[in-house]
């Protein structure tokens, strides 16, 4: 069975929302949420994504989800069936639902991990490079994340689940992402219960401190409140928005690379390829001498710091 994604739809929808959006802050004293340069940037990301995505989803949806799952779920009798022994799914609605959820808790770890290990971080840091909140930003993404994106979410085929109905979920969550980046949506009350929402979304861009590496989900905040990376918005703290260390350009190929840059510096630090090794892998602000650290380490010297004072 075959079907379209989603976003073949929305992305005229994503333009016209960003036009709107960036028509309304110029005319409601709030000038500054958009820039020119960075706006050019973030749509200059958002196109060339536009033009790989189609050419890297037949390596990513055909070959490797159709891969893996005509390997886990061959057929017996003509009848599909998965090597653990029960029938592989079909279309019905509450399995659409079930791949959804699956699709989400693996978004989670997916996004989780591009803030955890560097490696991906360099490519994720495109991301969260600008300075602004809008829905400009919400297309400014790296280019290199759907190399590996599929390897996350292809255990899901693997289980049984038709490869063409995990690109339709892959392709509604990022519509549920896009809209998450404005600043004009309120708290939504009970929703936030269960929901990832545009307030939550705005501590996950912030790079103030008590706010960094928090709310990776993408539909859902569960997975974020089970495994401590949930975070409320206070509405008492001044957000900043963007990265500790920002590529300070708008030049495409500069913010595309510069973090990949510095991990090479930084591999130059030290001889032993252990350091090495962690330089690439992992978290991001590691290093062998103590000199940068990471959210983890920061967070826990300044408590510690406190209670001295105290």
């Amino acid at each position: 069975m075959d079907f379209t994604n989603p976003l073949v739809y929305g992305a005229p929808c994503f333009l016209g929302l960003i036009l709107l959006e960036l028509t309304y802050s110029k005319t409601h004293k709030n000038k500054d949420l958009y820039k020119w340069k960075d706006l050019r940037s973030s749509l200059t990301f958002g196109v060339g994504s536009a033009v790989l995505a189609p050419l890297l989803k037949t390596i990513s949806a055909i070959v490797i989800f159709n891969f893996v799952y005509e390997i886990f779920n061959p057929e017996v009798e003509g009848v599909r069936t998965n090597i653990m022994g029960w029938a592989s799914f079909g279309y019905a609605w509450y399995v659409w639902i079930i791949c959804q959820l699956l699709d989400d808790f693996s978004y989670y770890w997916f996004h989780r991990q591009n803030h955890m290990v560097r490696f991906f971080w360099a490519a994720h840091i495109v991301h969260h490079s600008s300075d602004n909140f809008n829905l400009g930003t919400a297309v400014r993404n790296g280019w290199f994340t759907i190399l590996y994106k599929p390897f996350f979410y292809m255990w899901i085929c693997a289980i049984g689940f038709p490869p063409e109905m995990l690109v339709v979920c892959l392709g509604i969550e990022a519509l549920w992402q896009f809209q998450l980046h404005t600043k004009y949506m309120p708290k939504l009350g009970i929703i936030e219960k269960i929901f990832n929402t545009h307030t939550m979304h705005q501590v996950h861009h912030a790079k103030n401190l008590e706010y960094m590496d928090k709310n990776h989900g993408g539909f859902l905040n569960i997975f974020d409140k089970v495994f401590g990376t949930w975070k409320e918005l206070d509405e008492t703290i001044d957000i900043e928005f963007g990265v500790s260390h920002p590529p300070n350009s708008y030049k495409i190929w500069t913010i595309l690379t510069h973090e990949y840059k510095d991990i090479w510096l930084d591999t130059k630090k030290s001889k032993n390829w252990r350091h090495k090794f962690m330089y690439t892998f992992g978290p991001p602000g590691w290093s062998h001498d103590g000199s940068t650290l990471t959210i983890k380490q920061t967070r826990r010297k300044l408590k510690a710091q406190s209670s001295v004072t105290l």
